[in-house]
């Protein structure tokens, strides 16, 4: 297939890197000298060159407030029966845009990163295919996700963004409280230097992703649920309710 990916970022070049190999890529980014070093890849720096590759799929790896001025700024080169694809860590508006564009599309979303984990052994990671994708889209990643070794889900858009609400705010969140109340140690504990760690890998992201992940429209339920437990925590503590305490570490316990 004829691939064409917009933006040269980390996911961008991991997807080029990926597919190149089995698939006519190319990579299309307004920063020149983040297309240098990619191999048997077709590297675009003008809209003229996208009209002449005449992509099969486009898939879209901008940051998600660029995702769709990104498909518009490519879409009068594209051919009509192109199928639009996108990797949102939030899905909020793009069904609307689709249905709009009257075109076909994928919507997927690989639930892994390069700070955190291994892009060369998947086997433990996951990722999300968006049910209302065109059917052909939807085999293209079930295939590409499955020779990797992803576990891979089918969710609707709304089921995505509820789950990854879930599974990316509260984890996001617990660590940006560690790193808002972190302080310097002269001995830090084994736990203290772990978190530290994940708080590091997670601040290194850019600010945007940050950003979109806690912009889902479901991300506030979490943050109250997580305000909510530590408030009762600290009540608990001032208490000095040790009964109240080990019940909540049962129950702690049970959730993981």
């Amino acid at each position: 297939m004829k691939i064409l990916v917009l933006g040269a970022g980390k996911m961008g070049s991991w997807f080029v890197e990926s597919l190149c190999l089995e698939h006519d890529v190319a990579v299309f980014d307004h920063d020149k000298s983040k297309l240098r070093y990619f191999f048997r890849t077709h590297r675009f720096v003008s809209l003229d060159q996208i009209g002449a590759f005449q992509p099969e799929m486009v898939l879209n790896a901008v940051s998600l407030q660029h995702t769709v001025a990104a498909f518009n700024e490519v879409l009068p080169y594209l051919p009509e029966d192109c199928i639009l694809a996108d990797i949102t860590s939030v899905k909020n508006g793009l069904p609307k845009y689709y249905r709009h564009t009257g075109r076909r599309f994928v919507s997927t979303h690989p639930m892994f990163g390069p700070t955190f984990a291994s892009l060369k052994e998947l086997s433990t990671q996951s990722a999300i295919i968006i049910r209302e994708s065109c059917e052909e889209g939807i085999a293209f990643f079930r295939q590409f996700y499955g020779a990797l070794g992803l576990n891979i889900y089918e969710y609707t858009f709304d089921e995505h963004d509820r789950t990854t609400a879930y599974s990316l705010t509260t984890p996001f969140v617990a660590t940006l409280v560690f790193a808002a109340c972190m302080q310097p140690q002269d001995a830090p504990g084994t736990t203290f230097k772990k978190i530290q760690s994940v708080a590091k890998g997670l601040m290194s992201e850019d600010n945007y992703l940050l950003s979109e992940i806690l912009f889902n429209p479901y991300s506030v339920p979490q943050i109250e649920a997580i305000s909510e437990q530590l408030g009762r925590l600290a009540e608990m503590v001032k208490a000095h309710d040790a009964q109240g305490l080990h019940h909540f570490f049962d129950a702690l316990r049970k959730n993981v």
